[in-house]
């Protein structure tokens, strides 16, 4: 369980885990991340309103956490364009 949050910016590392789906579509704007230290909602539930980014060479999309995916800490994020199915998997990093 990690204590310090305001430090927490720098170490913190998520994985694209899912895009957010519904019954007969897909949302490439919003994905479902999850933080490996972070275990349970009411830890994601501090991340939410940080701003994330996903590297794409020189080019980042940025996104922000908009709310919790279930008890056990994953968070939904809203990215500003579509993310592309390579994503998938990948690392996204906090950037404020």
């Amino acid at each position: 369980m990690i204590r310090d949050w305001e430090n927490m910016s720098e170490s913190l590392i998520g994985f694209v885990v899912s895009y957010r789906t519904g019954p007969k579509t897909q949302r490439s704007k919003e994905c479902v991340l999850k933080f490996p230290n972070v275990k349970s909602s009411s830890e994601a539930a501090r991340l939410i309103g940080r701003k994330v980014a996903w590297p794409v060479g020189e080019r980042k999309i940025r996104g922000k956490i908009v709310a919790l995916h279930g008890k056990r800490g994953l968070v939904r994020v809203r990215f500003r364009r579509g993310v592309s199915g390579q994503a998938l998997g990948t690392r996204v990093e906090i950037i404020g």
